[in-house]
Parts: structure tokens; C-alpha cells; sequence
């Protein structure tokens, strides 16, 4: 039992090496001298990130429900756990059930007529600029998160925290050890950001690591 106990060990150590040492995506990341460049902010709301995208960045088709928020400029796109994210009162025992026993995803959509620096005052907001290959390719993603009926449509969960915001099922099952910020984590990924989602568990680290993908000025090695 010990010998399984410490090749277990080896083994997440060995995965968590490899994952640290994740790069670049080649062809998305980083942009080419010449190249255009989309920029997309993480929203840190304390505990809880949200992924920022201006409308005309994102594909047709991209997210099934886009043709809900027609007037606005830019969208803001949460994950979470269905029963805590929708609660409004969400306290320890919603957050530990969500950790241990969730039951299923939500994402959360808010149309917003100002940049987030404007309409998120008393937020951490974290610059990330992507090729336009990147971007495309993180508006999938985050497409793809969509859960769908059996005819193919998604999943409208109600109203949002604000006005003309929805939620929508998900797919993906929250945890202790994949939460929202790690989603947000993939979204950039995806976008050929190199960053680490298993290390993005918490919203400072998310910020952190998305820093690294920031405009020229505000980048580090």
C-alpha cells in the first residue's frame, strides 16, 4: 500500500512539473510583430473572476446566445457551481457542497455598455492581449461550455445578478481543485496565453499568471 501510496505521489508531482511547464501555444501565442492583436480583461470580483470580451471580437456562432445582447459592447462570462453561483445567498455550507458534491454548472452573461475599468470601479482587472487567431480560438471555448437541450439549444437558467444578465447550464463540474478561476485559466489557454490552470485556483494566483499575457509594457519573463 505504501509503494502505491508514494507512486501516486510521483506521479501528481511529475504532472504538476509538466503542467508548470506548459508554454506557448505556437500560431496563437504570442502576436507577431505586425500582427493584430485583441485585447480581453479577467475581472477579479474577490473570491469569484470573470472573463471580459467586446462583442464584435466574438465569432458568429461562436456563443449560441449572443443575439440576446445586441446593444451592448462589451460581455462579461462566468463558471460556477449551479447551486452556489445562483444563490444569493450563497455562505460556507453552499461553498463547501460546491467543493466536494456539486451538481452541476452554470455560466453567468452580462451585457455591458462601458469597459470594464468603468463599469467594474472597484475591481482587479488584468489586461490580456492575444492574437486575433487567440481570441477566436478563446471565444470557442467558452462556446463550447455551453450545455445544451436534446434539440441543441442552450439551456436559458433565468435571470442574472443584473439587469438583462443570464444564467445558462453548463457543462464541466466544479471542485475543490477546478473552480472558476481555473476555467478562466482554460479560456486563456485556449487562447494560447501560457498560462497554468491547475495552479489557478484562486483569483490572485489567475491574476498573476494572466499578467504574463498583458501589453507589451506590463509583461514580464
Amino acid at each position: 500500500m505504501a509503494r502505491r501510496s508514494g507512486r501516486a505521489v510521483l506521479l501528481l508531482m511529475v504532472g504538476l512539473v509538466g503542467a508548470a511547464c506548459l508554454g506557448p501555444v505556437r500560431g496563437l501565442y504570442p502576436p507577431q510583430p505586425g500582427d493584430a492583436t485583441v485585447s480581453v480583461h479577467v475581472v477579479r470580483h474577490g473570491w469569484h473572476s470573470g472573463l471580459v470580451i467586446r462583442r464584435d471580437q466574438i465569432p458568429m456562432g461562436a456563443w449560441p446566445q449572443l443575439g440576446r445582447f445586441p446593444a451592448t459592447r462589451f460581455l462579461e462570462v462566468g463558471w460556477g457551481d449551479r447551486a452556489f453561483y445562483q444563490s444569493p445567498d450563497a455562505g460556507v455550507a453552499l461553498a463547501i457542497e460546491a467543493s466536494f458534491a456539486s451538481e452541476g454548472s452554470v455560466l453567468h452573461v452580462t451585457g455591458l455598455d462601458r469597459p470594464p475599468a468603468e463599469h467594474f470601479a472597484h475591481a482587479e482587472i488584468t489586461a490580456v492581449e492575444l492574437s486575433a487567431r487567440g481570441a477566436e480560438s478563446l471565444a470557442r471555448f467558452v462556446g463550447r461550455a455551453y450545455a445544451r437541450d436534446p434539440a441543441g439549444a442552450p439551456i436559458d437558467l433565468g435571470p442574472g445578478f443584473y439587469p438583462g444578465s443570464r444564467f445558462y447550464a453548463a457543462t464541466g463540474r466544479y471542485s475543490l481543485v477546478y473552480t472558476c478561476n481555473s476555467w478562466i485559466a482554460e479560456a486563456l489557454r485556449a487562447g494560447g496565453c501560457p498560462i497554468t490552470p491547475a495552479w489557478a485556483l484562486t483569483g490572485g494566483n489567475l491574476a498573476f499568471q494572466a499578467r504574463r499575457c498583458g501589453p507589451p509594457a506590463h509583461r514580464y519573463p
